[in-house]
């Protein structure tokens, strides 16, 4: 089924599309290019402090770089409210780490959000409940999703589910698992919808989106369990790139035995760790502080640009499709 909403001038379309699992299903969104055949987005993670740790200068910078590339909308990587995501849909932090913070015009345009660890640690129910949306209406926020906007598809991948510690070795934190648990019949449902929805997909770039790093030198290190169960789907159905938070940096791994490159958008507040890992991939660019990423994509190009809290440039890097492996997105 599909219906149309309106979202701050925008036309979207939501399409549920049902496939062969039983309890799963994912929503696609439609959200076309304000100029045909190139789109411009931002992405972001781990932002969600009440302005602080540089949060609100980072939030001014964005509003920057995206009037000058007049962007489509905004991508988050997760945890978007700390230390333990909302109380409920009421909870002033969804003011003081969202609304009242990114307030540039250029980025009052949709944000599309995954969930991260932190937010798991509320009311989950509360991030996803669409009443959200009457308090600001740019704030769309599910567990996986599609987002479509004609030659690039993102496919936007809960992963706090997949880290077994979560489940086992939870310590003080609480993490809302209702509509998850139990675990692996949720994996399983999850894996099986996305690996039919790369197959399905038409677009000449695919990306997916999740919080939980696959490959990283910075202080979480490599996720196992994305690599074991989640690296496979992608790699057996050609997606571009993987795009990521939780470590809180900016970095650019590339594989070393496919054409899959790991990109970590989560600079948005509290950073500089202080750690770098050795990593059996390549590792291009690592940045251990504050900043927010710029993706431009059309037919035959994608660039990707990493910038500090100031704004600066940090890491500019294109990747380009060969003219037969363009193919067309309806």
């Amino acid at each position: 089924m599909a219906k149309m909403v309106g979202l701050i001038g925008f036309l979207v379309t939501l399409v549920v599309f049902q496939s062969g699992s039983l309890n799963a299903e994912l929503t696609k969104i439609q959200h076309l290019p304000k100029k045909e055949g190139n789109l411009a987005i931002l992405v972001i993670g781990d932002f969600g402090r009440k302005g602080t740790y540089n949060q609100s200068e980072v939030a001014t910078q964005m509003g920057v770089v995206g009037e000058k590339l007049n962007i489509d909308y905004v991508i988050s990587t997760g945890d978007n409210f700390y230390e333990d995501g909302l109380t409920g849909v009421d909870d002033s932090a969804f003011y003081e780490s969202f609304s009242d913070i990114y307030t540039a015009d250029s980025i009052k345009t949709p944000w599309y959000l995954v969930l991260g660890n932190h937010d798991y640690r509320g009311d989950v129910l509360a991030q996803l409940n669409p009443v959200l949306r009457e308090k600001d209406e740019r704030f769309i926020c599910m567990r996986s999703f599609i987002v479509n906007s004609g030659m690039v598809d993102f496919f936007m991948v809960d992963t706090p589910p997949f880290q077994l510690d979560y489940w086992t070795h939870p310590g003080s934190s609480h993490y809302d698992w209702r509509n998850v648990a139990p675990r692996d019949t949720y994996i399983s449902n999850l894996l099986q919808e996305l690996d039919e929805a790369l197959k399905k997909s038409t677009a000449t770039w695919k990306f997916v989106v999740g919080h939980h790093t696959m490959r990283s030198v910075s202080d979480h290190g490599d996720t196992p369990e994305l690599l074991q169960l989640l690296l496979p789907v992608l790699k057996a159905n050609g997606v571009d790139a993987y795009i990521n938070g939780h470590d809180h940096c900016l970095q650019h791994i590339s594989s070393n035995d496919s054409k899959l490159h790991y990109i970590t958008s989560g600079g948005g507040s509290k950073a500089w760790r202080d750690v770098f890992k050795k990593n059996e991939d390549t590792v291009r660019f690592f940045y251990d502080g504050q900043g927010f990423m710029s993706l431009e994509v059309s037919q035959t190009e994608a660039k990707f640009v990493f910038y500090d809290a100031f704004g600066n440039a940090l890491y500019n890097w294109s990747t380009s499709k060969a003219a037969d492996e363009l193919r067309p997105s309806f």
